[in-house]
């Protein structure tokens, strides 16, 4: 069973419903649109409206956020609701939203989008979440760039979703390959401790790795495996003859993490060893504060990862507004459409409002 008549049309069907086991337990894209994903009670909701013969009701509904923040998960929330019989309205991506402020209408027949109003919901919630970290540290880092490297804290189902969510935040790069890739980006990265492990010289790693990459591609190398960070950062450089681009430093708390103090003796011994244009890239549980006293050190790139990665969602709210052109609302909200001007994203595929 792959479509939606077939595996939610009711809640018998629902639990007649047996998935195959395939080992990996994330919805594919399919079973999203299937409506599998959907809170169980929607599918009663349809099936009592058709019951009552209202499924045909044209309806608007709004999604507002619940707190301030950056905005994204538009562009998969059209793609979903692109087959549909629906008109929506929406804000750009990107854009900072306040407390309460509606950034989505849709417009239709309830029975046609109904379904999917846990999907929308987490689709712009989980996603602004992520843009709204992102959109933090990029401005504790300004001007020097930051990079998502947070693929590693999420399910895979959804590193690409968090890395896009970073870029619309203002990353400058993303680590995942499928993220950075559907974004139209180069996936952005250095080397793991396990090639250094491996390998077993630092030195040694970082001629293989400027001998096997292609010539467009950073020479970023680690230098906190197995020796003083700054001596490490003098030989890789002297090893790559000028073709250094940054080192990487991504000392672990067993050894005090990366500090002000070490980023700057790292960067006044390259300068006085003959290699003041190495640039000192910083990764591993950074933060806004961190960030900043980091950036006052010398630091010329940040790998971001959970800070991203751990982000709430911004959470978000859909309400039924109009009814067959009659304005509604639960108690405590005002009835009737919320006047946004800046709703310019359109998708128009619904029938007019009735009344």
């Amino acid at each position: 069973m792959d479509s939606r008549s077939q595996v939610v049309a009711n809640i018998t069907a629902v639990s007649q419903f047996h998935p195959e086991d395939r080992g990996i337990r994330s919805a594919t894209p399919e079973e999203i649109r299937a409506g599998l994903t959907a809170d169980v009670y929607f599918v009663g909701t349809q099936q009592i409206l058709q019951h009552l013969h209202k499924q045909e009701q044209v309806v608007a509904a709004e999604v507002f956020a619940n707190h301030a923040g950056i905005l994204a998960g538009v562009e998969e929330t059209l793609a979903l609701l692109a087959p549909l019989p629906v008109t929506v309205e929406a804000l750009e991506e990107g854009r900072a939203v306040a407390e309460k402020e509606v950034v989505m209408r849709i417009t239709g027949r309830y029975g046609d989008f109904g379904l999917f109003e846990t999907a929308i919901l987490g689709i712009l919630a989980s996603s602004s979440g992520w843009a709204t970290a992102a959109r933090e540290v990029v401005e504790a880092a300004h001007p020097v760039p930051v990079f998502s490297f947070g693929a590693r804290h999420v399910h895979p189902a959804v590193a690409s979703v968090m890395d896009r969510a970073a870029l619309v935040g203002g990353a400058q790069g993303a680590s995942s390959i499928l993220g950075a890739r559907q974004a139209g980006e180069t996936p952005s990265g250095t080397m793991p401790h396990a090639l250094l492990l491996m390998v077993g010289d630092t030195v040694e790693a970082a001629r293989a790795y400027d001998q096997v990459m292609p010539p467009e591609a950073p020479r970023v190398v680690l230098v906190d495996t197995f020796k003083d960070e700054a001596e490490e950062a003098i030989r890789v450089a002297e090893a790559l003859d000028g073709r250094l681009g940054a080192i990487r430093l991504d000392t672990p708390r067993e050894r005090g993490g990366v500090t002000p103090g070490l980023v700057r003796e790292v960067r006044a011994r390259l300068k006085q060893a003959g290699y003041p244009d190495v640039g000192v890239f910083v990764s591993g549980g950074l933060t806004p504060e961190r960030i900043i006293a980091l950036k006052e050190a010398g630091v010329t790139g940040f790998g971001v990862g959970s800070y991203i990665a751990a982000a709430s969602p911004l959470d978000m709210t859909m309400d039924l507004k109009m009814v067959e052109g009659r304005p509604v609302a639960k108690r405590g909200r005002i009835p009737g459409l919320t006047d946004n001007p800046h709703l310019t994203v359109k998708l128009a595929n619904a029938p007019e409002m009735r009344g």
